[in-house]
């Protein structure tokens, strides 16, 4: 998505979005590398949270944008965004104040391990 207004072209060249024109956005806990949950963002949502401070989200079920902690109290504070190397997700670090889950949980992760067979490293 080359050449996207008010983003800064090596950034918005480096952006791979998916067919719908989002990216994924993972969310955690500068201090503790806690996941606290993941989001979507289009082109505006990424260049809001890259500028403004706070992370906005483009809420796919309600179709708007949301800026984390506007009605809950919870936000979340930037304090780094990195690209990964295909340029599909971006791993926000974040200060969160209160939960980061809709449900009140501190994550969207609590919701219980699924069963898995452990991986053992070859010795």
């Amino acid at each position: 998505m080359a050449g996207v207004p008010d983003l800064d072209p090596a950034v918005s060249d480096r952006l791979r979005f998916d067919d719908a024109g989002l990216v994924a956005a993972i969310i955690q806990q500068h201090d503790t590398g806690e996941v606290l949950m993941l989001g979507w963002m289009d082109v505006e949502a990424v260049r809001r949270t890259l500028t403004e401070g706070r992370v906005t989200f483009w809420s796919r079920s309600r179709q708007e944008y949301w800026r984390k902690g506007d009605t809950s109290g919870h936000a979340q504070y930037v304090k780094s965004v990195a690209l990964d190397c295909d340029g599909d997700a971006l791993l926000v670090r974040v200060d969160q104040v209160g939960a980061a889950c809709h449900t009140g949980d501190r994550t969207c992760f609590d919701a219980g391990a699924l069963d898995v067979v452990v991986g053992e490293r070859d010795r």
